[in-house]
């Protein structure tokens, strides 16, 4: 398996670093650091924090739950719930229904969380 900074070091292909860096929104010697998995001066490894990693899937359209994965945030339910959760906000009819969420009084409000709660445990 992969680790991290090969990943990422893929997705840039021949593009400069100098580039992809500009294109993800951070420096260009901070992603060399990233791709290398450690800083040369210290030595010590380097995880990128999440909202990086989010700028980084942004630019290159790929998995956020793959990076977080590889950076050892997420685990295969994490990624599995990550997953889960953009196939319903991605869904227009849902976000119609979600939209109308507000007009909705508490006890309904109520209501759905205990469903939805039910559906999850189902799942399991």
């Amino acid at each position: 398996m992969k680790n991290l900074g090969e990943f990422i070091k893929e997705l840039r292909g021949k593009e400069s670093l100098r580039d992809a860096a500009k294109r993800i929104g951070i420096s260009h010697t901070y992603l060399d650091t990233v791709e290398k998995g450690f800083d040369k001066r210290s030595g010590k490894p380097i995880n990128p924090t999440p909202e990086t990693l989010k700028m980084i899937s942004r630019a290159y359209n790929c998995d956020y739950g793959e990076l977080m994965k590889l950076a050892d945030y997420w685990n295969e339910e994490d990624i599995t719930e990550e997953k889960e959760f953009q196939a319903f906000a991605n869904d227009p009819e849902l976000e119609r229904w979600y939209r109308k969420l507000p007009e909705s009084d508490e006890e309904d409000v109520r209501k759905l969380r205990e469903m939805w709660e039910i559906i999850r445990r189902d799942k399991r």
